[in-house]
């Protein structure tokens, strides 16, 4: 019985082909050689007092639409303002409502480093978000062999993208390797979409301490965020809980102004 993660996988691949036919890997490789640099997403979670990474997205397969007719314009910027350490946005169109499109705005709206949030299973993915103005990628661990992890990372690393690694369990452990910046632990499995802040509490002190940690999915409390502060975690992936709201970027602001 397949997954929902293995349904947005198969989808995923069909969707890289249409891209391929589109625009070849070769023109995608000459683009990328006039991108400039941008800021580092692992050395401003480093940096930051607070470590909130602020997603921009419209919808989920496990809630559907969020909101709907967000506008990057109108939560961007204000992501930014507010306190953003970075900001993630989401580019699969079928399960979450995001663009590259999206990425590419993003980026022209802020210096804040964005996370390219997709399902990346091919190298293809990786010169689109280099291109599309992305400082890092997203890997996970339950999408991918840990060579084919390894492989992505490396690829990642040469086009000076910084890897943020989700895992969800401890066997998802052995993907981390010195080719990854981040290790996210996602409280939400992707194969039931059930979510468990304790994920994040379990597997901690199990990850190398020379790589940043940061906790994603339902958190929605400043008091678990300081919790999860003081078990040894720099950043906290957050998307719904701004998004649900009217205006995303002022939930952003009272979310840290309760971090104190």
């Amino acid at each position: 019985m397949s997954t929902i993660l293995d349904k947005i996988i198969a989808n995923k691949k069909v969707e890289i082909e249409n891209h391929k036919q589109q625009v070849p890997l070769q023109e995608l490789e000459k683009k990328v050689q006039q991108v400039k640099p941008v800021q580092s997403f692992k050395e401003s979670l480093r940096n930051s007092s607070t470590g909130i990474i602020s997603e921009f997205k419209r919808r989920s397969p496990s809630k559907d639409w969020i909101f709907k007719n967000a506008r990057i314009e109108e939560v961007i910027p204000f992501y930014s303002q507010n306190g953003a350490s970075a900001i993630s946005v989401l580019t699969d169109l079928e399960f979450f409502g995001g663009t590259l499109q999206d990425l590419e705005l993003a980026g022209s709206l802020t210096q804040t480093p964005l996370l390219r949030k997709d399902f990346m299973v091919d190298e293809y993915q990786l010169y689109q978000a280099k291109l599309y103005g992305a400082s890092a990628i997203l890997l996970i661990a339950a999408a991918l062999t840990v060579e084919k992890t390894k492989e992505l990372a490396v690829t990642a690393k040469n086009l000076g993208l910084d890897v943020l690694l989700e895992i969800h369990n401890e066997d998802e452990l052995k993907h981390i390797s010195e080719w990854v910046d981040v290790v996210g632990v996602n409280n939400r499995n992707l194969k039931t979409f059930v979510t468990d802040v304790q994920v994040s509490f379990s597997l901690v002190n199990k990850i190398p301490d020379e790589f940043v940690k940061i906790s994603e999915s339902g958190l929605s409390s400043s008091e678990t965020v300081k919790e999860l502060m003081q078990a040894g975690y720099q950043g906290f992936l957050m998307g719904e809980n701004f998004m649900k709201t009217e205006d995303p970027g002022k939930a952003l602001k009272e979310f840290i102004t309760e971090l104190g």
